[in-house]
């Protein structure tokens, strides 16, 4: 049996390194692909590591494994830091035939192991990417990342506030103009009336979540999002009294990138599920909804005036956002 080994941090894995590791895979039996970690990766080690399983779970010759960096020193020089890694790999890992890799470590660590060295797009000719820019500029190497890594790096954008302020008619506009995807408010599709139980509301907290991943998995680089879990908390304590703990638990597992919370400035509109109206109730709840992100420490951007006002304050923010990740 010929065994091959590449080695990485894969922080995010890219295309580059899918073609690095389906290229040693060609020329052996089997390949290790060793991926290492700290504790303080920027990119959850789990993740990363459940990415490698799912890009190669159809090719059984390719085995991924996940080992603790506990090994490396990067003040050493590149022959001894490698003499390092080789003890490491010996210790761990069967026999090695070939080392693949695209840096310049890979002959010197191939011999430290005793293993032949095979590079692979050395000059990034092909794949003129790395884990640090995908990191740094996620938008500009876009076509570099993988289908199922891309949702890590949407940026999720949260319309927010009390009813009937056009958060709806905006998220289905921007992704239109930025031709992505956007989550509704999965609430009307699952009720009528504002008579509902404990059961319903947890229902449509477990659905808006789900629909959050979902439309993540679709995103081109941004998702619009009608609506968040804090505002199902609301809507819970106003009509029921009491907030279900698992809405809570849904809320920790969606960061938003971004809030706009929508201002009252514009007129209301019955749509026979809307029933707050009122100015002194819309006041009220414009109040509480702003209150809730202020006592979470979430920062936010208000966007009132106009219909069309409000539109070019997003399109003018998302631009910029979009400009920095570029």
């Amino acid at each position: 049996m010929k065994r091959g080994l590449v080695i990485g941090k894969f922080l995010p894995i890219h295309k580059g390194h899918i073609a690095l590791i389906e290229f040693a895979a060609s020329q052996c039996d089997e390949v290790i692909v060793s991926m290492s970690y700290t504790p303080q990766d920027p990119i959850d080690p789990e993740q990363r590591f459940t990415w490698i399983q799912d890009l190669f779970a159809h090719n059984p010759a390719i085995k991924p494994a996940m080992v603790l960096d506990n090994f490396d020193d990067e003040s050493l020089p590149i022959g001894p830091r490698t003499e390092r890694w080789a003890a490491f790999i010996k210790k761990t890992y069967p026999s090695i035939d070939v080392v693949f890799s695209s840096e310049p470590y890979g002959e010197p660590f191939a011999v430290h192991l005793g293993a032949q060295h095979i590079s692979f797009d050395s000059d990034r000719k092909n794949y003129p990417v790395s884990g640090s820019a995908v990191r740094e500029h996620p938008f500009r190497y876009w076509d570099y990342i993988p289908d199922i890594v891309k949702p890590f790096f949407v940026k999720k954008i949260c319309f927010y506030g009390p009813e009937s302020t056009g958060k709806s008619m905006m998220a289905k506009k921007m992704a239109e103009h930025y031709h992505t995807v956007s989550v509704p408010e999965v609430a009307r599709e699952l009720i009528t009336t504002n008579e509902f139980n404990r059961e319903d509301i947890i229902m449509i907290g477990r659905k808006q979540t789900e629909r959050i991943f979902k439309q993540l998995r679709q995103a081109n680089k941004l998702l619009f999002c009608d609506t968040d879990l804090i505002t199902t908390q609301i809507y819970s304590r106003h009509y029921l009294k009491v907030v279900p703990p698992v809405l809570y638990e849904f809320e920790k597992m969606v960061q938003y990138d971004q809030y706009f919370l929508f201002d009252i400035d514009v007129p209301w509109v019955s749509d026979g599920l809307r029933d707050l109206g009122e100015e002194k109730e819309r006041r009220k709840m414009y109040e509480l909804f702003r209150d809730e992100l202020e006592r979470r420490k979430i920062e936010y951007t208000l966007v009132s005036g106009s219909y069309h006002e409000r539109e070019s304050r997003i399109i003018e923010y998302c631009d910029k956002l979009i400009e920095r990740a570029s």
